[in-house]
């Protein structure tokens, strides 16, 4: 066997959150590129289809789902539905998630809160619950990745919304403690890190706090943004048996940012 035949993903089907733009976008490609057929769900219907083109031109399988997966119940009807007609489901990748807001805590109205933290973590547990819980009971080892990110370690500088730190460091914990729970069970539960990236918030925040992202890109030791395809292969290693003996793990892919 060759040590690439591990990262295949032949036979296998991922369920994404967010996974029509940006960093979603990349890992879904990836992972349909890798062998997977694909459940996106997102908000924009124009950007899911588009994605879902690139993947079906990959020959695999796309479905799409258009839902607001920061809506706790609407996240429970996608997560039913998708048991009910796409069963099984092999890798779930909790990507839906943002920071949206720059609100300083003394200011930050209590919706506001909540509505990232349903965003970023609720999300994450209830498609963890369903979808992945659904794969304790296969015969097959599955894979859930959750998308947390480099600012549940640290406190970003110069921009309020911190549910968003919050919010991302509960997506670690809750990540360490579910990997424990499952691990004898045959599912693994890894979370990705990612630190700057040039997407489309990004890219917006550039435009409105240019001094925000000036001052953060100084601080990178590599030198620059990252790009979401940068997060592909690791998303790809994740999903596939080449991980299988890592679960519990919250991974940085940050261009060395916190490092300092």
């Amino acid at each position: 066997m060759s040590i690439f035949d591990r990262f295949s993903l032949e036979g296998k089907r991922l369920f994404i959150t967010g996974g029509s733009r940006g960093l979603g976008r990349e890992m879904a490609l990836a992972i349909a590129d890798a062998g997977a057929d694909v459940i996106l769900s997102g908000r924009d219907g124009g950007s899911l289809e588009a994605t879902a083109s690139e993947i079906r031109a990959l020959g695999r399988e796309a479905v799409t789902i258009e839902a607001d997966m920061g809506d706790p119940e609407k996240c429970e009807e996608v997560c039913q539905l998708i048991l009910d007609e796409h069963a099984p489901v092999d890798i779930l990748l909790n990507n839906v998630g943002g920071r949206l807001i720059d609100t300083a805590t003394e200011d930050l109205p209590l919706g506001e809160w909540q509505k990232i933290i349903d965003l970023n973590l609720t999300s994450t547990f209830v498609c963890t619950k369903m979808i992945g819980g659904a794969m304790l009971d296969s015969e097959k080892p599955g894979r859930v990745i959750n998308t947390a990110s480099m600012s549940g370690m640290i406190a970003n500088r110069g921009i309020g919304g911190r549910c968003y730190e919050t919010s991302k460091a509960a997506v670690i914990a809750f990540t360490r403690a579910t990997a424990a729970d499952w691990a004898a069970r045959g599912v693994t539960v890894n979370a990705i890190c990612p630190g700057g990236f040039m997407t489309a918030p990004n890219q917006r925040w550039s435009k409105e706090n240019p001094e925000v992202i000036e001052s953060f890109n100084a601080q990178i030791p590599m030198g620059e943004f990252g790009q979401p395809e940068d997060l592909g292969p690791l998303a790809v290693y994740l999903a596939s048996d080449a991980s299988r003996y890592m679960t519990g793990a919250a991974l940085l892919i940050d261009g060395g940012y916190t490092l300092w």
